[in-house]
């Protein structure tokens, strides 16, 4: 066995392979950026070895400064994660030249799978059934248009070694292809170093699901079930689970075979994730498709451990120091349910813009998962488990992926874990920056998601015009009304104990009107009840001013309440939405109708940056006319390209920025007339 491992990489991948290294008694060296100094990781490992600046083309995608990082650590062995170098044939090569191991496949398969284009040839040759496209390198845009044009609107341009929904673009149009196709290369090339493109057929009402191989350097390859990863915005998953509600038992059996076969075929050893295309119309699951391998250990592996018991990370430091797999086929089963809602750095109610800065607040719902060798260990702390690598006072970069976390429920039925995430969401704190925690909790919560009716398109088709927060019952809002009654007098009561007013102690007001969603509400608390419009609510609760979250029972069910104190009333957050409301004594109530209303500025004129990134190109200047929805500039965030539209047609009047400028979120970039 290895006696030390290096990581290569960063954030919650690196602390999970340090704990489980940890666990098996293997030291640990990590590698980190100067954005990275003090990050968990960095203070969790063993050893730690600074490989330069925040930008990965400078650090951690730099295979010279981790070979020259295990050499003077003395690491044997390196854990590559997943992104960065952990599908670069050049790195594992290198390494196996440097006499360090590689936890991970042999460089051939690396190169048969990790490359799409040849990776589809090699399943096409074994007799997978793939999907239909142009299978070769593509010269220019008019080759793109033309190849578009043959295969059939719509389709899919990726690039040739991208993967984490990076370098994808969906085409419906020959104009989607001209704007998209060069967006793709570079996209391809900045994050991969490869600007190659290949184009397929986009399936209609797709599903994503994968099957979950591992195999040893003996000969032994089992498949650990599938992954239903459907839910997905931009090509990067949102959601994902295991089993699927969609696989059958013999679906299950007819998929894990055949990726095993595959992967026997490029003589794969170590983990790996066979990624396959559904079709949801067709319930007996034949029609899957071939889309390509990921030679490395995915995010979403722990739905897999959660329901086999089965260390994946442990599984690939003894597979790599050459131990056979201790099971069989015979030994893999089912247990249960998992989920895992990705918690990302983004904001879901400005249309999913990313957002970067300091986390001023960071308090998940339990503790980060810690490595203790049970089989439910891997469930977390009563089926929930975060996975992360940030702290309270952190700062979540633009020079890296948005993940701030990863949140996994496990529970006897999918219901149940689906339950669990709603609760364990509500509790989960976040400040300083846009995230998604109320997003994710309003998919938990959606019908066709409770109905197992999944595609890929199910965040475009569910949300066609955006984000609002979560619809609320109107027993929620009736609920929340309560408990703001109950949170501004007990505010009121702890002003009228301040030392030194003038007058007689006065009790704290009972009677409030509440506005909420527009909606007013007469709120009364007396001493053993609480009423709203006059009808008794069901509330047991605790509150002392300053209480960030509150856990209330609301008519028979726990839920849990994060609080906000605003000038005039709270801001309430809880099952997936953000409720303002105001909160004022019935007699001062009336008086708001005299309130004048203010009046936001016009900011339709200009075009602002919607996050804080680098305009990589500005499409128009000053004098130049536009039409509505044509592309104006595009700016860089968290290595996606994001295109800036014309909202309306008009004329360029001044332009404030230039091509290659980093801009902070908000900055003027131009001005129309």
């Amino acid at each position: 066995m290895f006696k030390k491992i290096l990581i290569a990489n960063r954030g919650e991948i690196a602390c999970r392979v340090i704990k489980t290294a940890r666990r098996m008694g293997i030291a640990t060296v990590a590698v980190y950026s100067d954005a990275d100094a003090r990050a968990p990781f960095v203070r969790m490992a063993d050893e730690a070895v600074h490989i330069g600046p925040a930008p990965a083309a400078q650090s951690y995608l730099i295979a010279d400064k981790i070979i020259a990082a295990c050499k003077a650590t003395g690491a044997d062995a390196v854990h590559p994660g997943y992104g960065f170098l952990s599908e670069r044939t050049s790195f594992a090569q290198a390494l196996a030249e440097a006499g360090i191991a590689f936890v991970g496949p042999p460089v051939g398969a690396i190169a048969a799978m990790g490359d799409k284009i040849e990776s589809k040839k090699l399943a096409m040759a074994a007799g997978v059934n793939v999907v239909p496209g142009f299978v070769g390198e593509i010269d220019s845009t008019e080759h793109a248009v033309q190849i578009a044009s043959e295969i059939g609107y719509p389709v899919m341009m990726k690039a040739s070694a991208g993967g984490g929904g990076k370098g994808m673009r969906l085409a419906h149009s020959e104009q989607d292809v001209r704007e998209g196709f060069e967006a793709v290369k570079r996209e391809g090339l900045n994050s991969f170093g490869d600007d190659r493109v290949f184009i397929e057929k986009f399936i209609l009402n797709p599903r994503h699901i994968e099957i979950q191989i591992l195999g040893d350097q003996h000969g032994n390859i089992v498949y650990l079930n599938e992954r239903e990863c459907s839910i997905q915005r931009r090509h990067q998953k949102v959601v994902e689970e295991a089993p699927s509600p969609f696989v059958t038992p013999d679906m299950r059996r007819a998929m894990g075979e055949q990726c095993v076969a595959l992967s026997r075929a490029v003589g794969y050893y170590s983990a790996g994730t066979v990624e396959l295309i559904v079709s949801g119309a067709d319930p007996t699951g034949k029609s899957f498709y071939f889309l390509e391998m990921n030679t490395r250990l995915q995010v979403e592996h722990p739905v897999t451990e959660a329901i086999t018991g089965i260390d994946l990370v442990e599984q690939m430091i003894r597979v790599a120091a050459g131990e056979p797999l201790a099971f069989t086929q015979a030994d893999i089963g089912i247990d249960g349910w998992a989920i895992e809602n990705r918690v990302y750095a983004e904001d879901p109610y400005r249309g999913f813009l990313p957002s970067t800065g300091r986390l001023v607040r960071y308090d998940p719902p339990v503790p980060g998962w810690e490595d203790d060798g049970a089989g439910n260990g891997r469930r977390g702390i009563d089926g929930v488990r975060v996975d992360d690598g940030v702290y309270e006072g952190g700062e979540v970069s633009m020079f890296y992926d948005p993940m701030i976390a990863k949140l996994i429920t496990w529970g006897e039925t999918r219901d149940e874990a689906a339950d669990k995430q709603i609760a364990a969401l509500d509790a989960f704190e976040i400040e300083g920056l846009g995230h998604n925690i109320d997003f994710v909790s309003a998919i938990m919560q959606h019908p066709r998601f409770r109905s197992g009716n999944l595609t890929t398109g199910f965040i475009a088709e569910e949300y066609p015009d955006g984000f609002h927060g979560a619809p609320a019952s109107d027993e929620l809002l009736q609920g929340l009304a309560a408990i703001a009654g109950f949170l501004a007098t007990a505010r009121a009561d702890r002003a009228r104990r301040v030392d030194g007013q003038l007058g007689d102690t006065l009790d704290p007001p009972g009677a409030w009107s509440v506005l909420i969603d527009k909606t007013r509400h007469a709120v009364v608390l007396a001493a053993n009840s609480v009423t709203v419009d006059g009808v008794a609510v069901d509330l047991d609760m605790e509150y002392t001013p300053g209480d960030r979250i509150v856990h209330a029972d609301l008519g028979g069910a726990p839920i849990s309440v994060q609080v906000a104190p605003l000038r005039t009333g709270f801001r309430l957050t809880t099952r997936g939405a953000s409720h303002r409301i105001d909160v004022l004594p019935q007699r001062v109530a009336a008086l708001t109708t005299h309130m004048i209303e203010k009046i936001p500025p016009d900011l339709s004129r200009y075009l602002i940056c919607p996050m804080p990134g680098l305009l990589v190109a500005l499409h128009v200047g000053p004098g130049d006319a536009v039409e509505a929805g044509q592309p104006l500039a595009v700016v860089e965030a968290m290595k996606m390209e994001n295109i800036l539209r014309a909202e309306k047609a008009g004329r360029v009047k001044s332009v404030n920025a230039k091509a290659g400028e980093s801009l902070a979120v908000d900055a003027i970039i131009l001005e129309m007339e």
